[in-house]
């Protein structure tokens, strides 16, 4: 059983989340174009062993949110959600969401583990990253009101699904709605990848901060690039181990939460 609840961030801005399960907390962080109900099945298998929090990020389902926007503001609700469940946890981040989790443990928000599932780092000179100007792209079609088109770009283009995938995508109505009411949001995941897809190495000095054991999860179906971002990632923190998940690809906390679930639950037992 779940509550619903809210938290207020450092800014003001509440945080709507909800809270079930009992034992040792853990905060779920959405990836772009995703809001708690993305993660409500991974939430609930969670649940039987921990304090989870699913939450939706600011701009998106039930949160609230401000007129300006950086990083920091996101990782001041994790923050705050932390504070909530007694002022240290656990974090899950999926794609995006999982450098936002990153972010937190490097800003040094109390994390006691992480656990990452594909961040996006491009990292290869080679890998194919966002196109350079996407950031002006998503904003001039955010600001002539055209979100269908954002969602269209962003996943085509940045997310590399295939054309006619998003066809059918559109053809059923409340998935399309529902990501389109997310559109707004897509300049907060660009803002918060930074600079790390331009197919260069990681700065070391950017996560110097992630001193917590961090498990670093991907998809064997996904692509290499994923691959390479995760063993990157784990050669520059201190306490980090990579395992690939035969099978699954970039959507799997979606579309397999049975078979994520016992790789989190055991790292974060363990």
């Amino acid at each position: 059983m779940s509550t619903e609840a809210r938290s207020v961030s450092a800014d003001g801005t509440e945080i709507a989340f909800e809270q079930s399960g009992t034992g040792p907390p853990v905060v779920l962080v959405a990836s772009a174009l995703a809001d708690r109900s993305d993660t409500t099945k991974l939430a609930a298998l969670l649940a039987e062993h921990f304090t989870v929090i699913n939450y939706d990020r600011r701009g998106r389902g039930a949160s609230g949110d401000a007129d300006a926007y950086t990083p920091d503001r996101e990782v001041e609700d994790i923050a705050a959600l932390v504070a909530h469940v007694g002022g240290s946890a656990s974090l899950f981040g999926s794609s995006s969401g999982a450098v936002l989790a990153l972010r937190a443990a490097a800003a040094g928000v109390n994390v006691d583990r992480l656990a990452l599932y594909e961040p996006p780092f491009v990292v290869a000179e080679g890998d194919d990253g966002p196109p350079k100007d996407l950031a002006r792209q998503i904003t001039t079609l955010l600001a002539e009101d055209r979100h269908s088109d954002a969602v269209t770009y962003f996943m085509t283009r940045v997310q590399g699904m295939p054309r006619v995938a998003v066809f059918f995508m559109k053809l059923m109505p409340k998935m399309w709605r529902n990501l389109t009411g997310l559109a707004r949001t897509l300049p907060y995941d660009i803002a918060v990848m930074g600079d790390t897809q331009q197919g260069r190495p990681l700065d070391p000095a950017e996560w110097k901060g992630v001193a917590v054991r961090t498990l670093v999860l991907t998809g064997g179906k996904s692509p290499a690039a994923f691959q390479r971002a995760a063993r990157a990632l784990t050669e520059i923190l201190p306490q980090a181990d990579h395992r690939t998940l035969p099978g699954l690809n970039h959507g799997a906390v979606v579309m397999a939460p049975k078979k994520i679930a016992p790789q989190i639950t055991e790292f974060l037992k363990g």
